[in-house]
């Protein structure tokens, strides 16, 4: 492989790539060359970072077809690169960060080789240190050493290491400790809870975490990890693995339903009478629990988050900072927040990423599933502590191909295009507070509510946020910014105008 070649495999803050032979006949990108070179590269990047030689380095995987094999590539390129590798077997994305700060001689490094909820047929690499996940200059840096790597070792025998289990004593004494029940070991006791872990990593929460404390699991579903992922998405984004944890909920009766994607970074629940806590539900009932714990703090989301969600979380006495997407752009703000003293707890986003201050400011969907048992435990009425958030009527997401060349820069061109229109156009105006894309507010004749039009992160696309508090509304919005749009280059605009229809 070329220096290119590795510059490919580059996903933002991840490597990603096709791992194995498909019905797609999608070429493999990510084989044991490419992932034992990283592995080597990120070895000798973390002995310059931390001055530390030989380092110890973490390795776990998602329950990923070829998650086995390209562990023993890993191992081969950390002891390639001079450091020696731990195999903490099937783990949690979570889990491997954790490995770098909890225990009484955590690890230097690690390493979790996951492509989230991706099809089967791919897989990729997540890196972390003390510091936390690797930011996208870093994943940079190793694509450029990674060519220059040699493998001078095969067939290494990694060290076993058991730090899940280490990992699960943690979660269970939070819960523990925040519920602080009269029977202390068991604070779950009474509660139904049911786990569905889409095939991936995170069945152990079900056995290992609420069957210990004392939760009835029974109607669990998909615990036993298959990377063929045989029943749904892993993804609690997924319409089908949504529906599908919602009918395991009501059809156990059950106090509470919890999904987790492949990895369990993210996660959401399910309420007794079926009612989903993801996306503005679920950053509102934590954000209710966080401002309720640390009053007048500030809870950073992505650019997408409703109108309703800011009332909420003003009317709570938090203050809201609506950020970018990109779940790294929004802990990365409440750490700059933070830094220059201004209390920020909580960072999420839409899709599940969500991060804690007390939690290192990990995304870690069983931590935040933590929080949720914690309230559950106390007898808390999980619905009741959103019952004033306002929903909208309608929302849609339109995404836009990009047909430019210079997809970035055609980007930046229909934006300004928009920004300018805007004044001009009746009932709208420009969202003073935005950090991403041009965001929108209509007024009651012109669709009352907002839409955000922003360049993708990843894709070649530029996708539009639309959400309207009446009925009609994002239509009536649609099309009024399908007379702007005519004029705006390099976009096809079919997905809006079929939006429409």
């Amino acid at each position: 492989m070329n220096r290119e070649d590795y510059r490919k495999l580059q996903n933002g803050s991840d490597i990603r790539g096709i791992a194995m032979e498909n019905e797609w006949n999608d070429p493999v990108t990510l084989d044991y060359e490419a992932v034992s070179h990283l592995a080597a590269a990120f070895t000798v990047w973390l002995e310059e970072k931390s001055g530390k030689k030989p380092v110890r380095i973490a390795v776990g995987r998602d329950s990923r077809l070829t998650g086995e094999a390209l562990s023993k590539a890993v191992f081969d390129g950390i002891s390639s690169g001079g450091g020696i590798p731990y195999y903490t077997g099937l783990s949690s994305t979570p889990a491997m960060f954790m490995s770098t700060v909890l225990s009484d001689d955590p690890f230097d490094g690690s390493i979790m080789i996951t492509a989230s909820h991706l099809p089967y047929h791919r897989n990729g690499l997540k890196f972390f240190t003390p510091s936390g996940g690797l930011e996208k200059e870093d994943i940079k840096a190793l694509t450029e050493l990674a060519p220059d790597r040699e493998i001078s070792e095969k067939n290494v025998t990694a060290h076993n290491s058991d730090f899940m289990s280490v990992y699960i004593s943690y979660l269970k004494e939070k819960i523990c400790d925040g519920v602080n029940a009269k029977d202390h070991d068991h604070p779950l006791k009474g509660r139904h809870i049911i786990v569905d872990a889409g095939n991936g990593a995170g069945g152990f929460f079900a056995e290992k975490v609420l069957k210990e404390l004392g939760a009835d699991i029974s109607g669990s579903q998909f615990l036993e990890p298959d990377g063929s992922f045989p029943n749904h998405i892993p993804n609690p984004e997924n319409k089908e693995a949504a529906e599908s944890v919602r009918e395991a909920t009501l059809s156990a009766k059950a106090d509470l339903g919890i999904i987790f994607d492949t990895d369990v970074d993210r996660a959401g629940a399910v309420l007794p009478d079926g009612k989903a806590l993801v996306r503005n539900d679920l950053i509102a009932i934590l954000s209710a629990i966080e401002i309720r714990e640390h009053p007048g703090t500030t809870i950073v989301t992505d650019s997408v988050t409703s109108d309703g969600l800011a009332a909420f979380i003003r009317e709570k006495g938090g203050v809201h900072r609506r950020f970018k997407r990109g779940y790294k752009n929004v802990i990365n703000e409440a750490i700059r927040l933070n830094n220059e003293g201004i209390d920020s707890r909580l960072a999420i986003e839409t899709s599940g990423h969500g991060a804690l201050k007390e939690n290192y400011f990990l995304d870690d969907g069983a931590y935040l599933m933590v929080k949720l048992l914690i309230e559950l435990g106390k007898g808390h009425d999980l619905k009741g502590m959103i019952s004033t958030l306002t929903e909208p009527a309608e929302s849609i997401e339109v995404r836009f191909p990009v047909t430019a060349e210079n997809i970035s820069e055609n980007g930046d061109r229909v934006l300004k295009l928009l920004e300018e229109k805007a004044p001009e156009i009746p009932g709208w105006s420009l969202e003073k507070e935005n950090y991403e894309g041009v965001r929108i507010n209509t007024d009651g004749s012109h669709g009352d509510g907002w839409f955000l039009l922003r360049k993708s992160l990843h894709e070649p696309i530029m996708p539009l946020n639309i959400e309207s508090a009446v009925s009609g509304g994002t239509k009536k919005m649609a099309e009024d910014l399908l007379k702007v749009l005519n004029d705006a280059p390099g976009l096809d605009l079919t997905p809006l105008k079929k939006a429409i229809e």
